[in-house]
């Protein structure tokens, strides 16, 4: 067996414009459990894209787009469904920024060792290989971003906006989330930055410059979404997975009352997770629970127990079908830095 042979077929990644879910969605209404659990967070999903006055938070965490999502994501923010993203450092550089400047993901097993996978110097996620040369090559990336700016301190928003703006020039796979999220003002935050191939490369960045380099600022990130919440007033979460991310957007409405600049609840939220409740978590806590930390409001909430590569594509289908996202003003809360 060869590296190549292992590495030879790669994840496509779906495209929800392709097929109208509507039909499905409509079908899940009428049915139970999970099914109708979907078919409600697609509705709120819809109502949050409605809403003229909603800012709405996209939170990533996991490997879904590693995993086939990656356009869905994309798409969001295209078709003006999402006008903020919170998401690990994973998500955003070794898996959205690494595929825009040329890199795959690949179809793998589970049937072979790790061991021998090592060997290769090939990284799996389940049933997906990942080149551990290519990452390398991604962490690179970063550092040369890095070098070429001014030395200081920087939320994971300010530098990632650098990334977008470098994939404009260099991208090799177009409308990547992060190239698109720059070109619409979207803004993008990793309040645990370090924790991806953005860690490596920015390590490396510090290293050579041990006297002045870029550093990143997770408190700033912290202020700069409360900031957003603080002008949005009204807004909803779209939470794939739960974690760091999840708990960074739900925490701002708190942040906001501490710094004497009280914002409603989150209106909406959706959670699609396979987290567990029972162990006083939920990956950061079921929405119900959230709102006795004054967090989420509990009209329109949803929980999805599912694993999201199976549901995801049939609730952004089903809104982007809908054309509701036609008539919505971008918020562009990019511009609110500037």
């Amino acid at each position: 067996m060869k590296k190549k042979e292992l590495l030879k077929e790669t994840i496509e990644h779906i495209d929800i414009t392709t097929f109208d879910a509507t039909p499905i969605i409509k079908s899940m209404e009428k049915m139970s459990f999970t099914s109708r659990d979907t078919a409600t967070a697609a509705d709120y999903l819809l109502k949050m894209v409605k809403d003229k006055a909603c800012t709405n938070i996209l939170t990533l965490a996991g490997s879904t787009s590693a995993g086939g999502c990656m356009q869905v994501y994309a798409d969001m923010i295209k078709y003006n469904m999402i006008d903020a993203v919170v998401a690990t450092g994973a998500s955003i550089i070794d898996m959205d920024f690494f595929e825009a400047i040329g890199f795959k993901h690949y179809k793998g097993r589970q049937d072979i060792s790790d061991n021998r996978l090592r060997e290769f110097y090939i990284d799996r996620i389940y049933d997906t290989f990942i080149d551990e040369d290519d990452l390398q090559l991604c962490d690179s990336a970063i550092k040369k971003v890095a070098d070429s700016m001014k030395p200081g301190v920087y939320s994971s928003r300010e530098f990632i906006a650098e990334l977008g703006k470098y994939l404009t020039k260099n991208a090799v796979k177009k409308d990547s989330l992060v190239q698109l999220a720059y070109e619409h003002n979207v803004p993008i935050f990793c309040p645990a930055f370090s924790d991806s191939s953005a860690g490596f490369g920015l390590v490396r960045h510090q290293w050579e410059n041990p006297d002045k380099h870029v550093s990143i600022d997770s408190v700033k990130d912290f202020r700069e979404l409360t900031m957003v919440k603080i002008a949005a007033k009204t807004t909803g979460l779209f939470m794939v997975g739960g974690g760091v991310p999840k708990n960074f957007a739900q925490d701002t409405v708190v942040c906001a009352e501490i710094l004497g600049e009280p914002s409603p609840m989150h209106k909406y939220a959706v959670q699609i997770t396979v987290a567990d409740p029972r162990d006083g978590a939920c990956s950061s806590s079921t929405l119900q629970e959230a709102s006795s930390w004054g967090k989420v409001d509990t009209h329109f909430e949803q929980m999805v127990y599912a694993e999201a590569t199976s549901v995801l594509p049939l609730i952004v289908s089903y809104v982007y079908h809908t054309q509701a996202w036609k008539k919505r003003e971008r918020h562009e809360w990019s511009k609110l830095f500037e």
